[in-house]
């Protein structure tokens, strides 16, 4: 007790009387006897204030205590008389001066606690005193430094003790009453002696007698009563179960139990933070808001560094018990702002305790209101108990919650702040849990989305749609893809494939087999030889990699659609003629990656306005059923009648994706096949000379001009010159093909027999040649080459005026 007196740390001489409804002495200790004067005969049954006549309050608080400092609770100073009156329903402690009693004059100076006690008993106060001479020597010396107050036993080493000890201090009486007052005891805080704000001892009682003493005169006493033919006294507490009920603080435990049951049900943050705050409002508290770092709301990784004045806060969450609307206009769901460095709120995130204000006055209102620019917070702060805890997971504060008592209900104290402290920790880790599972679906999300292609909806003679819904169990990052490749001819490559398995291996391979398929449709294989091929590289990666792919090229102008299977489901097409569907009849191949088996290609006549369906298994498969079920549900819902593409797929998806048991990612490509009729190619032979070039630009400028393209005639000229001198120049031999196509854009082709591949060259100003491809890039819509089986195809488009695409 740093040095201060007689008393041992901590251990003090106590006092313990207890007051009841009437205002009349129930119990009055041994300690009330040396401290007071008179005997526990003459004190039970009279007026409490006739024993404890008051002359003066000392208010001495210690050095650097701010009674309107954030987190404070002791109300030190407050009158004895007026919780001896009854007058309060808090408890309260302070130093006050005494006349002794016996008509001597003398005057105590003492220091008290008072606790008010509820329940179905009698006692209505419970009152500790000590002699502050005792504790600070005889002189003296160092009085005025010493304050009562409470805390938290928790707060302080051997917490347990403490505890098991509070029974030492308080009157022997029934288990059940003394079960009552130590839970509230210890729930309306345990009382210390305050040096200053952070220098504090808990109180332990000294009763100048050995307990064992105590124990066999008070059952000498009893035996005396007994032999008279009197009531026995009431049982001493030593001789009951040292286990005593706490309910106060079991039922603290029930609310954290039953809090921790509703809350935490689903990994959805969102969901998650609507739990925690209505898991608290009213039981706990009237209003509960809640705030989260802007990085843990966007599904970001941990918060890096504590936060500052800078950080954004999230409003994630509101839960009042007041009218409504009375918190929308000035504090809506949904905003982001920073938090001023003069307030609570800034106080409990930077230092990652809890802060407990247990009355905001009109004066401390102004104070916190005043921090805040552009809304006034006073109405819905003034006046009312405030408790702010931290919501925080490995030590990284990740958001916090604001919780407000109306004035009609008791303030925020000591336990209560022990009980919103461990409520914010059980809530900081399942939002932490929910996060961490935010993040880690956000990172498969963006792999899965960086490696599925982003479709052009109109290709050349045809339209496309796509859907793709990811697996339905957690982190299930699946391997299914689709795409579409522009092939030289106006042609298309559709494909789509499912890597077998689950996980980041499996996304990782599906991306090495979607880069490969779109290589090597871009040397324009044959769909079974580039199942070949695929099959040979699959191999090479290792002996794990297994997949089933359906690729498919389709010819707007002749047709036909070119298919090869590798163990996939076949696709389903939807006749426009009679609106009749059927699966495709394909060969099915074995798995990519089996090795040593051929795969063979079909082809399909397609008429304008037939459509093709491609899926993968996940949206037909459902465990414990057949497959055929599913195929056949596919084949009814994609012949049903849909205003646009999308509608089509969402038909589908809705027909077969929401049956139970659906785990695997579902990929879904639809592909409407309108193709390009004969008056919208032009196709011309050139030979293989310079002379053919003025002939080239005749032909074009000719043909636009009856297909109404004037407006890029001049553009188109000038490309199809480069082009065409480039071939004859390097093409030795065989001739030169030029084809015009108009679909959606205007497409032109130049296929030569040789098969080097142009490349874009730096010309400087004397060079007489590499300008030709520079003018193609800068002029195109798009441009590229492709190897042929007979050379290469050099091309590119052109946008044209609406109204002018066939």
């Amino acid at each position: 007790m740093h040095g201060t007196g007689q008393a041992p740390q901590g251990r003090v001489p106590l006092a313990v009387v207890v007051v009841d409804q009437a205002g009349g002495v129930s119990h009055w200790s041994t300690g009330a006897r040396r401290l007071f004067g008179p005997a526990r005969e003459d004190a039970v049954g009279r007026p409490v204030t006739d024993l404890l006549p008051v002359s003066g309050a000392l208010r001495a608080e210690p050095e650097g205590y701010d009674p309107e400092g954030y987190g404070t609770y002791d109300r030190i100073g407050d009158d004895l008389e007026l919780s001896l009156g009854g007058q309060t329903a808090y408890p309260t402690a302070g130093r006050a001066r005494l006349d002794a009693t016996g008509g001597t004059g003398a005057r105590i100076d003492v220091l008290w606690w008072a606790y008010p006690l509820v329940g179905p008993g009698t006692e209505r106060l419970l009152v500790l005193a000590a002699d502050a001479r005792g504790l600070t020597g005889a002189d003296g010396e160092g009085s005025e430094r010493i304050a009562p107050g409470f805390a938290l036993h928790t707060d302080f080493p051997g917490a347990d003790e403490l505890a098991r000890g509070l029974p030492e201090i308080l009157p022997s009486m029934s288990v059940g009453e003394s079960a009552r007052i130590v839970s509230q005891v210890l729930e309306l805080g345990y009382p210390v002696m305050e040096f200053s704000r952070y220098d504090r001892v808990p109180v332990t009682a000294d009763w100048g007698v050995s307990r064992r003493t105590e124990r066999k005169a008070r059952r000498a006493e009893a035996a005396r009563a007994v032999a008279a033919g009197l009531p026995a006294p009431r049982r001493p507490l030593d001789d009951l179960a040292e286990d005593i009920e706490y309910t106060a603080v079991r039922e603290r435990l029930e609310f954290l139990n039953e809090v921790s049951g509703r809350i935490g049900s689903s990994l959805d943050l969102s969901r998650t933070i609507v739990e925690v705050s209505r898991a608290v409002v009213p039981r706990f508290t009237d209003v509960a808001g809640t705030y989260l770092r802007e990085q843990v709301v966007a599904g970001e990784g941990f918060p890096e560094g504590p936060p500052d004045a800078t950080t954004m806060w999230h409003r994630v969450a509101l839960e009042h018990t007041d009218e409504p609307g009375r918190w929308d206009d000035v504090v809506p769901v949904g905003e982001s702002m920073p938090f001023p460095v003069h307030t609570p709120f800034f106080q409990c995130m930077t230092s990652g305790d809890p802060v407990l204000v247990p009355y905001i006055s009109q004066e401390m209102g102004d104070a916190i209101a005043s921090q805040f620019e552009k809304r006034d917070i006073r109405p819905l702060i003034t006046h009312r108990s405030m408790l702010v805890v931290p919501l925080k997971a490995r030590n990284v504060v990740l958001g916090f919650m604001i919780l407000l008592r109306h004035q009609e209900r008791p303030v925020f104290n000591d336990m209560d702040r022990v009980t919103g402290a461990e409520l914010a920790a059980r809530a900081g880790l399942v939002l932490d849990n929910a996060r961490m599972y935010t993040y880690q679906e956000s990172v498969a999300e963006t792999l899965q989305d960086s490696m599925l292609p982003h479709i052009e909806p109109h290709m050349a003679g045809c339209d496309i749609a796509t859907r793709y819904l990811p697996g339905t169990l957690l982190g299930r990052v699946g391997g299914d893809w689709f795409d579409s490749i522009k092939l030289p001819g106006a042609r298309t490559a559709l494909v789509v494939g499912d890597v077998m398995g689950h996980g980041l291996n499996s996304a990782a391979m599906m991306g090495q087999l979607r880069t490969a398929v779109q290589t090597m449709a871009g040397l324009d294989l044959p769909p079974a030889q580039l199942l070949r091929n695929l099959d040979d590289l699959a191999q090479r990666l290792g002996e794990h990699y297994l997949a089933t792919c359906l690729y498919a090229v389709y010819d707007p102008i002749v047709g036909e659609l070119h298919l090869a299977n590798a163990g996939h489901i076949p696709p389903v097409i939807v006749r426009a003629a009679d609106g009749r569907s059927e699966l495709l009849d394909l060969p099915t191949g074995a798995p990519i990656g089996v090795g040593g088996v051929p795969f063979e290609s079909v082809t399909v006549r397609v008429a304008p306005g037939d459509r093709l369906v491609m899926c993968t298994d996940g949206l037909v498969e459902v465990r414990g059923e057949d497959i055929g079920v599913g195929l056949a549900t596919l084949c009814e819902s994609a012949a049903h009648p849909a205003a646009s593409m999308d509608d089509a797929c969402d038909t589908i998806i809705r027909s077969l994706a929401g049956r139970g048991g659906r785990k695997d990612d579902v990929a879904l490509l639809m592909v409407r096949m309108s193709g390009i009729e004969s008056g919208d190619v032009a196709h011309w032979e050139l030979a293989p000379t310079s002379r053919e070039v003025p002939r080239a630009r005749a032909l074009v400028r000719r043909q636009l001009a009856d297909w109404g393209l004037s407006s890029v005639e001049y553009a188109a000229e000038l490309m199809v010159c480069e082009l065409v001198t480039n071939a004859v120049r390097h093409a030795h031999a065989g001739p030169v093909q030029l084809r015009l196509v108009r679909s959606g854009t205007l497409l032109c082709e130049v296929e030569d027999a040789e098969h080097t591949l142009p490349t874009l060259l730096s010309a400087g100003p004397g060079d007489e040649f590499g300008r030709g491809l520079r003018v193609v890039a800068h002029l195109a819509r798009e441009w590229g080459t492709s190897r042929t089986a007979t050379g290469k195809t050099v091309w590119f488009e052109l946008t044209v005026p609406r109204g002018k695409v066939h």
